[in-house]
């Protein structure tokens, strides 16, 4: 389906949500995140449309930003040489157990900042999780999420093969702890 015939009813379904959380906990399996699915080649135009609509109550939380500054970190070059020591265990270098703050720190530092600022956090660009080990609903079942005084909405390029969803069209993708708008 088209964005132009598309979009309306995601947005309508994303404020119904939005506006009952009591039982957007309830659908989610007590999560508190709602994963907002479009087509990955519409991107932008779901991103633009949600900035023009949620701009006063929602920070955007841009997942791609948070990738530099996690490399920029160190220079490039150490970072290179520490992704290719941990190439095969990805999610060692950007979703660890150590104290060292890596990019799924970062990620759940900016929205529970948002939050504390009284605003919605919208985790946009979130295709560029893709290889880096950190998935969905490790975001959606960390236990600051979980709590957030207002749900997480990730904005996610995807679609659905008949009852399971495609992340970037081709990566299996969890429905646990969130309610999906499609």
């Amino acid at each position: 389906m088209s964005y132009t015939a598309d979009h309306k009813q995601k947005f309508t379904d994303l404020n119904h949500h939005l506006a009952h959380q009591d039982q957007l906990r309830r659908k989610a399996n007590g999560g508190n995140s709602i994963l907002f699915s479009y087509p990955p080649e519409d991107e932008m135009l779901y991103i633009r449309q949600a900035r023009e609509v949620y701009g006063e109550t929602a920070e955007f939380i841009d997942i791609s930003r948070l990738l530099v500054q996690f490399i920029d970190e160190d220079d490039w070059s150490s970072f290179a040489e520490y992704y290719n020591d941990f190439a095969n265990t990805p999610h060692q270098v950007f979703k660890s157990d150590n104290d060292t703050p890596d990019l799924f720190d970062l990620i759940i530092d900016a929205i529970k900042e948002t939050s504390s600022r009284g605003k919605i956090p919208f985790l946009i660009r979130s295709g560029c999780l893709y290889g880096t080990g950190i998935e969905n609903v490790n975001i959606m079942e960390h236990r600051d999420v979980m709590g957030l005084k207002q749900p997480l909405v990730i904005f996610y390029p995807s679609t659905i093969t008949g009852e399971n969803l495609q992340f970037l069209n081709f990566k299996p993708a969890s429905q646990y702890r969130c309610v999906l708008v499609n």
